[in-house]
């Protein structure tokens, strides 16, 4: 029998599923003498409950189960037979009138949408690119010198300069009143490395050691401790001890001491240029895709299933909530969201997706298997074991399904780039590697 689709609004739709009640009552009582056989009850043996019992126990919830196959089967057939894809879960309700020796549902469902990709030629798109200078390759160096440096105390005399650590008392009050987080004891800073906010360290900057002082301090207004924000407030600062730092040489013994063994500097700096190389890429490619989702978003028509949408909001506020938990949030589980925050986004990843599945789709942008094997490869090489991280992506399928979606926008990104009016813009390293 065809079936009968009825149109709602844009995407709603809504068929009639019609079922045999006998078809109902003989899987119901299939399944409760199936259960009879092991279902335990206080003065029977086990496999001799009478099923007057077990039906009383278990009837509902038996009968409830056999509904929810047998719409759930119905359903499937219907949708199938009409052709239909289905966007989330169905609404289901049972019909008070239905033929005799019927019982009759309403499913009330959404069907994806038609996509119509806009003209690709008429999009415009800016692609980024950015060059390894040796000037990079120096500043990076220089990090890597940081984070080997050591310290040495300074005089007494000697007042604490940019660069140098301090150990400091101090005390902050508004209004004469202590608050929360604004006194320590011995407490330890690098002046200049915005560990401290600037009118703090411009006060401790040509201190000498022993030296005590008192100054205001202005809290931006959207300063991460609320209690404080856009206050002012006085600080009294003692300075405990300074010491300058000391950065190792860039040599051959600094080399060895990052696993360089032969080469030296020379083989360090190609080193450090082939890892900052990597990260660019990576990091190109990332803000052109984001550039080239953006016009395809834009251009494309479609209406938005609510269903997924809704979908969407729960998967963005299930993620909030485990971020929450992983920074130590207490009750991240139960921390109010609300879900009207997180419609734009929500929509704007089921916009996308539908569209770049579209644009898969029509032509032919699916992740072969030797760019998959590529992409792997690549990512390896940051690591100190490639080999070992190429076989923990191939060995797990939700890694890999991963690493599928990012190799299908990478496609995707190329296509659209190759037809769309391209901006090109060099964009120094400095500015990529801060976004």
């Amino acid at each position: 029998m065809p079936v009968t689709v009825e149109t709602l609004e844009k995407l709603e739709r809504r068929i009639t599923l019609t079922l045999p009640a006998d078809t109902i009552t003989n899987e119901v009582q299939s399944r409760l003498k199936r259960l009879a056989r092991t279902v335990k009850a206080d003065g029977f043996r086990p496999g001799k409950v009478p099923m007057s019992v077990v039906s009383q126990r278990y009837g509902y919830s038996v009968q409830y189960e056999v509904m929810n196959d047998k719409v759930g089967q119905a359903f499937a057939a219907a949708t199938s037979e009409a052709k239909l894809r289905v966007a989330g879960t169905p609404r289901i309700t049972e019909k008070e009138a239905a033929p005799e020796g019927q019982v009759a549902f309403d499913a009330t469902f959404e069907v994806y949408p038609e996509v119509k990709l806009g003209d690709l030629g008429a999009a415009e798109v800016e692609r980024v690119s950015t060059e390894v200078t040796e000037a990079a390759i120096d500043k990076t160096l220089d990090i890597l010198r940081k984070q080997r440096r050591s310290f040495a105390q300074r005089s007494q005399s000697e007042p604490a300069a940019e660069g140098d650590r301090v150990t400091i008392d101090f005390e902050g009050k508004i209004d004469g009143v202590p608050f929360d987080g604004g006194k320590a004891q011995n407490y330890q800073f690098l002046i200049g490395e915005g560990q401290m906010l600037e009118a703090f360290e411009k006060a401790v900057r040509g201190m000498k050691t022993g030296d005590s002082k008192t100054f205001p301090l202005q809290f931006p207004a959207d300063y991460q401790g609320k209690d404080v924000a856009g206050k002012e407030a006085d600080f009294l600062v003692t300075l405990n001890q300074v010491e300058s730092q000391i950065l190792p040489e860039v040599n051959d013994e600094f080399a060895t001491s990052l696993g360089i063994t032969e080469g030296g500097v020379a083989a360090l700096r190609a080193d450090v240029k082939r890892n900052l190389e990597r990260e660019v890429r990576f990091r190109v490619l990332a803000r052109n895709k984001a550039a080239v989702m953006d016009a395809v978003a834009k251009s494309a028509e479609l209406d938005l299933p609510t269903a997924l949408v809704e979908g969407e909001v729960d998967r963005l506020i299930a993620e909030t909530r485990a971020n929450l938990k992983k920074r130590g949030v207490k009750e991240a589980e139960t921390v109010p969201l609300e879900r009207g925050i997180f419609q734009a986004q929500a929509e704007r990843r089921v916009r996308l997706g539908l569209v770049v599945a579209e644009l898969v789709r029509t032509n032919n942008l699916q992740a072969r298997p030797e760019q998959l094997r590529a992409h792997i490869e690549d990512m390896a090489q940051s690591y100190e074991k490639p080999a070992e991280v190429v076989s923990w992506y191939l060995g797990d399928r939700e890694r890999m399904a991963e690493v599928e979606g990012v190799v299908i926008e990478n496609n995707v990104t190329e296509f659209v780039l190759s037809r769309a009016k391209v901006v090109d813009k060099a964009l120094p390293f400095d500015e990529l590697m801060a976004a």
